[in-house]
C-alpha cells in the first residue's frame, strides 16, 4: 500500500497538479507540460536501471554484506547518467525553440533521479514508508509553490518548472539524511546493479515506444477516438498502479529472501479487481473529461481483457527481476509486443479500434505465458553400455 500512494503520488505531482494551475494560462502553457512531462517519462525510463539494481542488490545484502559499496555505486552511476541524459534533453529543448520552461524543468531532472536512488536503497531494506513521506511531501510543496511561483510572482508556465523543481530538491535534502551508512566496504558494483536493473529499463522504454505507436495508429480513426484514448489512459492509470505496486513489493521481498505469497494470482485477481471497477466507473468518471465519453467508455470496457493477463505479468516481474531473470521478462514483453504490433494493425482494419484494443490483450496474454513457461529439463544422458 504505501508503494501504490508513492507512485500515484508521484505522477500526480509531475503531471496532473502542474496541469490543474497552468490550464488558466491557455492551451499553449498545457501543451508544454504535457510535452515535458512525456521527455521526462523517457528520461527516466533510461536511469530505470540503477534505482532498480540498487533496490534489488540492497535487498540481497541487507543483514548478510555491507550495504555501502551499493549505496556508493547508486551514486557513481547517478553521476555518470544523470549529467548525459540532461545534457540530451537540453539540447533537443535548444534544437525544439529553447523555450525557457523546458530547459528549467530538464535541468532538474538529475535532482529526480537522485531522489529514485534515494528511495531505492530504502526500498531495498524494506521500508516503503519513507519513500511514499517524500512522494507526499513533494506533492504538498508543489501545490503550495506552483501558485506562488506561476501567478503569484508573475513567472507563467515556467513557475510550474521551478516549483516542481524545488520542491523536488527540498524533498531531497530532507530524504538523503536517511542514507548515513553505519556499516563499511570498499569497491563498486556497477556490473551488477546495470546488469539487475537494464532489463527493466528495457521492459519501461520498449513499453513507452509502443505506447507512441498505439497513438499514432489511434489518430488515424479521429480526433474523438484519440481523445478517448488519452483520457481512458488516464482513468486506467490510478488502477495500473496497483499492479506496479506489487511488483515493487515482489521484488523487496524476493530479494530480501522473505515470502511472497503468490505474485501471479494477487497480480490476476488485482487485475480482475480494477477491470470491475473501471467498468462502473468508465462512464461518469470519463465524462468529467470529455464532452463525448463515448470513446473512452468504450476504451475502458474493451480493456477488460488487457487488465487481467497484463496485472499477472507485472506482478510475476517483480519475481524474476530480483532472481536475476529480469532478461526473462524483457523477452516476453519483446515477444508480445512483436504479435500485438501487427496485430493491431490487421484487426483495426476489420474491427476499427476495437481490434487495436483486442490486440492489447493478445499481447499482454502472450507476454504472461511466455514469462511463465519453463525450459524443459535437459534429457538425461545414457550411459554407455559396456564393451
Amino acid at each position: 500500500m504505501p508503494i501504490y500512494v508513492e507512485l500515484l503520488t508521484a505522477v500526480v505531482a509531475v503531471g496532473l497538479i502542474d496541469l490543474l494551475w497552468v490550464s488558466g494560462l491557455g492551451e499553449a502553457a498545457i501543451a508544454t507540460v504535457t510535452v515535458a512531462t512525456t521527455a521526462e517519462t523517457l528520461a527516466y525510463g533510461l536511469f530505470l536501471a540503477v534505482p532498480t539494481g540498487v533496490t534489488v542488490l540492497v535487498g540481497r545484502r541487507d543483514g548478510h554484506a555491507p550495504l555501502a559499496p551499493v549505496v556508493r555505486t547508486g551514486w557513481v552511476l547517478w553521476a555518470g547518467l544523470s549529467a548525459p541524459i540532461t545534457v540530451a534533453g537540453a539540447a533537443l529543448a535548444w534544437v525544439a525553440g529553447g523555450e525557457a520552461y523546458f530547459l528549467i524543468a530538464f535541468a532538474g531532472w538529475p535532482v529526480y533521479f537522485a531522489q529514485t536512488v534515494v528511495d531505492g536503497v530504502l526500498k531495498g531494506r524494506g521500508d516503503t514508508r519513507r519513500p511514499m513521506r517524500h512522494a507526499l511531501l513533494c506533492n504538498a510543496l508543489v501545490i503550495g509553490l506552483d501558485p506562488l511561483l506561476i501567478y503569484g510572482l508573475g513567472l507563467g508556465v515556467e513557475g510550474a518548472a521551478v516549483a516542481t523543481v524545488l520542491a523536488r530538491a527540498i524533498t531531497l535534502a530532507v530524504s538523503v539524511r536517511a542514507l548515513r551508512e553505519r556499516d563499511s566496504g570498499a569497491g563498486l558494483l556497477v556490473g551488477p546493479v546495470l546488469r539487475t536493473g537494464l532489463p527493466m529499463s528495457g521492459d519501461f522504454l520498449a513499453r513507452a515506444l509502443v505506447g507512441m505507436v498505439l497513438v499514432d495508429l489511434v489518430a488515424g480513426f479521429g480526433t474523438a477516438e484519440l481523445a478517448g484514448y488519452g483520457v481512458g489512459q488516464k482513468v486506467m492509470l490510478a488502477g495500473v498502479m496497483v499492479f506496479y505496486a506489487l511488483r515493487q513489493a515482489a521484488m523487496i521481498r524476493t530479494a530480501r529472501a522473505e515470502g511472497t505469497g503468490s505474485p501471479l494470482r494477487a497480480g490476476l485477481l488485482a487485475g480482475a479487481v480494477v477491470a470491475g471497477v473501471l467498468n462502473v466507473a468508465a462512464s461518469p468518471v470519463a465524462g468529467l473529461f470529455a464532452a463525448d465519453p463515448g470513446p473512452a467508455v468504450g476504451f475502458l470496457r474493451w480493456m477488460t481483457l488487457y487488465l487481467v493477463p497484463f496485472g499477472g505479468l507485472i506482478a510475476v516481474g517483480g519475481v524474476l527481476q530480483a532472481d536475476g531473470r529480469g532478461g526473462r521478462l524483457l523477452a516476453a514483453t519483446l515477444a508480445g509486443f512483436a504479435v500485438q504490433l501487427p496485430l493491431a494493425y490487421v484487426l483495426s482494419e476489420r474491427l476499427g479500434v476495437t481490434g487495436v484494443w483486442l490486440s492489447m490483450a493478445a499481447g499482454a496474454t502472450l507476454s504472461l505465458a511466455a514469462a511463465l513457461a519453463r525450459r524443459a529439463p535437459a534429457p538425461a544422458r545414457t550411459p554407455a553400455p559396456p564393451h
